[in-house]
Protein backbone atom coordinates (compact mmCIF):
# COMPACT_ATOMS: atom_id res chain seq x y z
CA UNK A 1 0.00 0.00 0.00
CA UNK A 2 1.39 3.06 -0.61
CA UNK A 3 0.71 6.53 0.81
CA UNK A 4 0.62 9.91 0.75
CA UNK A 5 -0.71 13.03 2.83
CA UNK A 6 -3.09 15.10 1.11
CA UNK A 7 -2.06 18.61 3.49
CA UNK A 8 -5.75 19.48 4.55
CA UNK A 9 -8.46 18.39 7.29
CA UNK A 10 -11.65 19.98 5.49
CA UNK A 11 -13.64 16.47 5.47
CA UNK A 12 -15.43 18.11 2.13
CA UNK A 13 -12.37 17.98 0.28
CA UNK A 14 -10.83 14.77 1.64
CA UNK A 15 -14.36 12.73 0.80
CA UNK A 16 -14.10 14.22 -2.87
CA UNK A 17 -9.88 12.74 -3.30
CA UNK A 18 -10.58 9.58 -1.79
CA UNK A 19 -13.29 8.75 -4.48
CA UNK A 20 -11.33 9.17 -6.87
CA UNK A 21 -7.80 7.87 -5.81
CA UNK A 22 -7.00 3.84 -6.93
CA UNK A 23 -7.31 1.83 -3.86
CA UNK A 24 -3.14 1.10 -4.29
CA UNK A 25 -2.87 4.32 -3.08
CA UNK A 26 -4.06 5.79 0.77
CA UNK A 27 -4.42 8.98 0.83
CA UNK A 28 -3.96 10.91 5.20
CA UNK A 29 -5.57 13.93 6.25
CA UNK A 30 -3.36 16.34 8.63
CA UNK A 31 -4.36 15.05 11.60
CA UNK A 32 -3.70 11.68 10.37
CA UNK A 33 -0.41 12.08 10.95
CA UNK A 34 -1.01 14.69 14.22
CA UNK A 35 -0.47 17.70 12.11
CA UNK A 36 -3.28 19.93 13.71
CA UNK A 37 -1.03 23.29 13.36
CA UNK A 38 -2.40 26.14 10.66
CA UNK A 39 -0.34 25.56 7.39
CA UNK A 40 1.68 28.68 6.27
CA UNK A 41 -0.46 30.38 3.21
CA UNK A 42 0.76 33.63 2.38
CA UNK A 43 1.57 33.00 -1.28
CA UNK A 44 0.00 35.70 -3.83
CA UNK A 45 -1.17 32.72 -6.41
CA UNK A 46 -2.82 29.82 -5.79
CA UNK A 47 0.02 28.06 -7.04
CA UNK A 48 2.73 29.40 -4.46
CA UNK A 49 -0.18 28.59 -1.68
CA UNK A 50 -0.12 25.01 -2.96
CA UNK A 51 3.43 24.48 -2.82
CA UNK A 52 3.70 26.42 0.19
CA UNK A 53 1.78 23.97 2.45
CA UNK A 54 2.89 20.72 0.77
CA UNK A 55 6.68 21.99 1.15
CA UNK A 56 5.79 23.09 4.94
CA UNK A 57 4.75 19.17 5.74
CA UNK A 58 7.36 17.39 3.16
CA UNK A 59 10.13 19.65 5.27
CA UNK A 60 8.52 19.13 8.97
CA UNK A 61 6.71 15.17 8.89
CA UNK A 62 9.09 14.05 6.08
CA UNK A 63 5.79 12.70 4.00
CA UNK A 64 5.58 12.72 0.63
CA UNK A 65 2.20 15.36 0.14
CA UNK A 66 0.33 17.00 -1.93
CA UNK A 67 -1.65 20.10 -1.43
CA UNK A 68 -4.46 22.10 -3.29
CA UNK A 69 -5.30 25.64 -3.79
CA UNK A 70 -8.78 26.81 -4.88
CA UNK A 71 -9.93 30.00 -6.35
CA UNK A 72 -13.43 31.25 -7.31
CA UNK A 73 -12.80 34.04 -9.62
CA UNK A 74 -15.93 36.28 -10.69
CA UNK A 75 -15.59 38.63 -13.63
CA UNK A 76 -18.13 41.10 -12.21
CA UNK A 77 -15.23 41.64 -9.32
CA UNK A 78 -12.33 41.69 -11.21
CA UNK A 79 -11.62 37.85 -10.46
CA UNK A 80 -12.32 38.54 -6.85
CA UNK A 81 -12.17 36.67 -4.36
CA UNK A 82 -9.53 34.45 -5.79
CA UNK A 83 -7.01 33.30 -3.74
CA UNK A 84 -8.65 35.04 -0.90
CA UNK A 85 -11.65 32.91 -1.65
CA UNK A 86 -11.01 30.90 1.30
CA UNK A 87 -11.37 34.21 4.03
CA UNK A 88 -13.26 36.42 2.13
CA UNK A 89 -15.56 37.66 4.73
CA UNK A 90 -12.60 37.76 7.25
CA UNK A 91 -9.43 35.24 8.49
CA UNK A 92 -12.03 33.12 10.10
CA UNK A 93 -14.79 33.03 8.24
CA UNK A 94 -17.48 30.51 8.52
CA UNK A 95 -18.52 29.54 4.51
CA UNK A 96 -21.87 31.00 4.84
CA UNK A 97 -20.40 34.43 5.54
CA UNK A 98 -18.26 34.07 2.41
CA UNK A 99 -21.14 33.13 0.01
CA UNK A 100 -23.00 35.89 2.10
CA UNK A 101 -20.72 38.58 0.61
CA UNK A 102 -20.29 37.21 -2.37
CA UNK A 103 -23.99 37.79 -2.73
CA UNK A 104 -24.01 40.89 -2.00
CA UNK A 105 -21.47 42.45 -4.07
CA UNK A 106 -23.26 40.86 -6.78
CA UNK A 107 -26.57 42.24 -5.93
CA UNK A 108 -28.21 43.31 -9.00
CA UNK A 109 -25.75 42.13 -11.22
CA UNK A 110 -26.61 40.30 -14.62
CA UNK A 111 -22.71 39.87 -15.32
CA UNK A 112 -22.35 36.96 -13.22
CA UNK A 113 -19.62 34.48 -14.95
CA UNK A 114 -17.13 32.98 -12.91
CA UNK A 115 -14.93 29.89 -12.85
CA UNK A 116 -13.62 27.72 -10.30
CA UNK A 117 -9.32 26.99 -9.67
CA UNK A 118 -7.86 24.43 -8.55
CA UNK A 119 -3.91 23.97 -8.20
CA UNK A 120 -2.08 20.82 -6.82
CA UNK A 121 1.37 20.53 -5.63
CA UNK A 122 3.50 17.55 -5.05
CA UNK A 123 6.04 17.73 -3.08
CA UNK A 124 9.05 14.95 -2.11
CA UNK A 125 7.85 12.42 -4.23
CA UNK A 126 9.89 11.13 -7.27
CA UNK A 127 9.31 7.49 -7.37
CA UNK A 128 7.54 4.72 -5.50
CA UNK A 129 10.70 4.41 -3.00
CA UNK A 130 12.38 7.61 -3.20
CA UNK A 131 11.69 11.30 -1.78
CA UNK A 132 13.23 14.29 -2.60
CA UNK A 133 11.81 17.92 -2.36
CA UNK A 134 10.99 18.56 -6.17
CA UNK A 135 7.64 19.31 -7.12
CA UNK A 136 5.04 18.58 -9.50
CA UNK A 137 2.09 20.88 -10.37
CA UNK A 138 -1.75 19.84 -11.35
CA UNK A 139 -4.39 22.07 -12.38
CA UNK A 140 -8.09 21.90 -13.01
CA UNK A 141 -10.55 24.55 -14.00
CA UNK A 142 -14.62 25.06 -14.30
CA UNK A 143 -16.43 27.72 -15.88
CA UNK A 144 -19.82 28.63 -14.70
CA UNK A 145 -22.11 30.81 -13.38
CA UNK A 146 -23.19 32.54 -9.58
CA UNK A 147 -26.60 31.68 -8.55
CA UNK A 148 -28.66 34.27 -6.91
CA UNK A 149 -29.56 32.45 -3.77
CA UNK A 150 -28.21 29.12 -2.21
CA UNK A 151 -29.05 26.53 -3.51
CA UNK A 152 -28.37 21.94 -1.98
CA UNK A 153 -27.54 20.65 0.53
CA UNK A 154 -24.36 18.82 -0.49
CA UNK A 155 -20.64 20.28 -1.28
CA UNK A 156 -18.99 22.79 0.79
CA UNK A 157 -17.34 26.10 0.35
CA UNK A 158 -19.10 28.16 -2.47
CA UNK A 159 -20.56 24.83 -4.26
CA UNK A 160 -24.35 26.12 -2.91
CA UNK A 161 -23.97 29.21 -5.59
CA UNK A 162 -22.03 27.62 -8.37
CA UNK A 163 -23.68 26.84 -11.26
CA UNK A 164 -20.85 25.27 -13.72
CA UNK A 165 -21.94 25.56 -17.94
CA UNK A 166 -24.33 23.49 -19.14
CA UNK A 167 -26.01 22.56 -15.98
CA UNK A 168 -28.82 24.31 -13.96
CA UNK A 169 -28.07 23.14 -10.55
CA UNK A 170 -25.56 24.56 -8.73
CA UNK A 171 -22.57 21.98 -7.35
CA UNK A 172 -24.67 21.49 -4.34
CA UNK A 173 -27.28 19.89 -5.97
CA UNK A 174 -25.06 17.63 -7.60
CA UNK A 175 -24.04 14.21 -6.46
CA UNK A 176 -20.35 13.47 -5.68
CA UNK A 177 -19.90 11.44 -8.57
CA UNK A 178 -21.50 14.06 -10.91
CA UNK A 179 -19.47 16.94 -9.42
CA UNK A 180 -15.81 14.93 -9.05
CA UNK A 181 -16.74 14.07 -12.98
CA UNK A 182 -16.76 18.00 -13.84
CA UNK A 183 -15.29 20.01 -11.20
CA UNK A 184 -11.81 21.81 -11.02
CA UNK A 185 -10.80 19.72 -8.53
CA UNK A 186 -11.54 16.45 -9.89
CA UNK A 187 -10.05 17.29 -13.33
CA UNK A 188 -6.65 18.43 -11.33
CA UNK A 189 -6.74 14.99 -9.01
CA UNK A 190 -7.24 13.03 -11.94
CA UNK A 191 -4.31 14.50 -13.39
CA UNK A 192 -2.33 13.99 -10.17
CA UNK A 193 -3.20 10.13 -9.88
CA UNK A 194 -2.37 9.48 -13.19
CA UNK A 195 0.88 10.63 -12.96
CA UNK A 196 1.09 8.80 -9.73
CA UNK A 197 0.03 5.84 -10.98
CA UNK A 198 2.50 5.65 -13.99
CA UNK A 199 5.09 6.50 -10.64
CA UNK A 200 4.07 2.93 -9.27
CA UNK A 201 3.49 0.63 -12.51
CA UNK A 202 6.14 -1.80 -13.09
CA UNK A 203 7.59 -0.14 -16.24
CA UNK A 204 6.65 2.93 -15.74
CA UNK A 205 8.55 5.53 -17.21
CA UNK A 206 10.50 7.53 -15.21
CA UNK A 207 10.23 10.82 -16.64
CA UNK A 208 8.33 13.31 -14.96
CA UNK A 209 6.30 15.83 -16.43
CA UNK A 210 7.56 19.48 -16.63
Amino acid sequence: MHRIVFATNNQGKMREVRQLFPPEIEVLSLSDIGCLEELPETGATLAENSLQKARYIFDKYGCPCFADDTGLEVDALGGRPGVYSARYAGSHAHPADNIAKLLYELKGEHHRKARFRTVITVVGLTNANQFQPSCDIFEGEVSGVIAESTSGEAGFGYDPVFIPTGENRTFSELTPEEKNRISHRGKAVRKLTGWLNDLISPGASAQQPG
